[in-house]
């Protein structure tokens, strides 16, 4: 009976280092390789700079600028200046002397969020329209844009 109680052991024993041995089979592969990926980095987006003008220009007067500033794109942008670029006037009041309209340069040091349409901008500045001592009538009841720049 001992014998019996022996052989009984070794086959659990057998069957144990077969499961084992089997259970190896089906753990996993090592080894080596390499490969590439590709990403596309975006560029730097723009933002549209809108100038609202108090009213009230006119020769001699300084009057407010506020700023606003849209981002089309999907990462926000800084702004750190607007300045002005040129100024254009509507075809009726083609003899208006735009060189008598000046604005300084503000820094603004703001980030216009991504998909933003009318971000304020902390800075305003002011349009100048210089009293040059000359009939400055050309320019009565224009319509100026204000070209911006910004960086």
């Amino acid at each position: 009976m001992h014998r019996f109680t022996k052989r009984k052991g070794l086959l659990a024993i057998g069957l144990i280092v077969s499961l084992a041995v089997a259970g190896g089979a089906y753990a996993y592969w090592t080894g080596t390789g390499s490969g590439t990926g590709t990403a596309n980095v975006g560029t730097s987006g723009t933002v549209a700079i809108t100038a609202t003008v108090s009213d009230g220009v006119a020769p001699g007067v300084e009057v407010p600028v506020s700023f606003t500033a849209a981002n089309a794109s999907e990462s926000p942008i800084q702004v750190n200046q607007v300045s002005l670029d040129t100024i254009t006037v509507d075809g009726g009041h083609s003899g208006c002397e735009t060189d008598d309209f000046s604005m300084g340069t503000v820094t603004e040091g703001h980030e216009v969020p991504a998909g933003a349409t009318a971000e304020a901008l902390p800075v305003d500045s002011s349009l100048v329209y210089a009293n040059t001592g000359v009939n400055q009538d050309a320019c009565k009841g224009a319509t100026l844009t204000l070209n911006l720049l910004s960086n």
